[in-house]
């Protein structure tokens, strides 16, 4: 399996003003061009936080420790649409109360994200999708921790990681 590379983004400005569009390809082609993702941080009720596994044939970050639930905001989609398509496609999970924390931009050499940072608590079954992700499980505050620089976790995960509930 791979990326849609054709897939349509929008092109955005800091604040999420769509200015265009771009491809996948061409967004993840070190182009930099900003365009917006949706992250949702899903806590258990015993304050363990889960990840999924990026699969290895991910073009970014293949094989590591991510956000509960990230994706792309498709082109015409809002963030709010956008988060409840990943975490249904994703996670299996349509029961959910989502929490708006912020918004940052993340700015790597290959590109540069919009992130819309979510967070909720959920005690339901999680079913990852066994054709996106490689897994899943919860976390420990202390877990999280000592993974922290040591390259199991993505680096965009643990700057938000750090910046939300450090």
């Amino acid at each position: 399996m791979t990326d849609n590379a054709q897939e349509l983004f929008p092109i955005v400005d800091a604040e999420g003003r769509t200015l265009g569009s771009i491809t996948r390809g061409e967004a993840h082609s070190g182009s930099r061009v900003l365009h917006p993702v949706v992250h949702l941080h899903l806590f258990n009720s015993r304050g363990q936080l889960y990840l999924q596994r990026r699969p290895l044939w991910k073009d970014i970050q293949p094989g590591r420790w991510d956000t509960a639930c990230g994706g792309h905001v498709a082109y015409g989609e809002t963030p709010e649409e956008a988060l409840r398509r990943e975490v249904e496609e994703e996670l299996g999970i349509t029961d959910y109360t989502p929490t708006p924390l912020g918004s940052y931009v993340f700015d790597s050499q290959r590109e540069r994200e919009l992130v819309y940072v979510n967070s909720t608590t959920y005690d339901g079954p999680v079913r990852p999708s066994a054709e996106e992700l490689d897994g899943g499980r919860f976390w420990s505050r202390q877990e999280l921790l000592d993974a922290i620089g040591k390259g199991v976790l993505t680096p965009n995960f643990e700057q938000e990681y750090l910046q939300f509930f450090g």
